[in-house]
């Protein structure tokens, strides 16, 4: 099976062009967050979503927990999937499925510990997939992505094996690790931000790289 690539942290219609060009099944536009690399304003999210092709996904990575909000972002953004990048309050998903019919929920999952395996299995519920990621959303000034940190592969493999969803797989992938990556847990999908970019910058060499490795790894 074919693993799908989300090119994370887009910031202009340029880089979008350039992640599309180069195979990207979605593109990552992140929203105020309370810390990370990324975050753009709504008014680009909402420019860049509308100029996604067709058979791309645009999604809009949010830190927001209540439904009612969530809802209003993303019907100013535009994107077709939204990133769920903290737990929400019991409910809210299912509120989110009521209140923005077709829309896709991915729900992001902290890989911290043992522990992230249950909270996976409860994360499911209304989520049309999960994204695990080495976030830390209770430090004192949340992380919620983009840290250039990998977690344990060994958990990641286990929470796939244990969810009926697609499974991305986030956290410090580059060039030189996505394949090790993808052997260990063979997720649906990939996840990249910080592996692709020289200074903040996406860059072509590393994002050919990257693609080259992630075809090399589940040709």
């Amino acid at each position: 099976m074919r693993t799908r690539v989300k090119i994370c942290c887009i910031a202009s219609r340029e880089e979008a062009a350039l992640a599309v060009s180069h195979g990207a099944d979605a593109v990552g536009l992140v929203s105020a967050m309370p810390s990370g690399p990324g975050p753009i304003p709504e008014a680009r999210i909402a420019r860049i979503a509308a100029g996604i092709p067709p058979g791309v996904a645009a999604v809009l990575l949010t830190s927001m927990r209540e439904p009612e909000a969530i809802a209003a972002q993303q019907r100013r953004c535009g994107a077709g999937v939204i990133q769920l990048c903290r737990a929400l309050p019991d409910g809210a998903r299912a509120a989110l499925r009521a209140a923005l019919p077709g829309v896709r929920l991915v729900q992001v999952v902290h890989v911290r510990g043992e522990d992230s395996v249950d909270e996976a299995r409860r994360a499911v519920a209304n989520a049309d997939g999960l994204l695990l990621d080495s976030g830390d959303p209770d430090a004192a000034v949340p992380t919620l992505g983009g840290t250039g940190c990998t977690h344990d592969w060994t958990i990641s493999r286990r929470i796939r094996q244990a969810v009926d969803r697609p499974v991305f797989l986030a956290g410090g992938l580059t060039p030189d690790n996505v394949a090790a990556a993808i052997r260990a847990v063979e997720p649906f999908g990939v996840d990249v931000c910080s592996g692709v970019r020289i200074d903040g910058r996406l860059d072509p060499a590393r994002l050919r790289a990257f693609m080259a490795a992630v075809r090399a790894a589940r040709p």
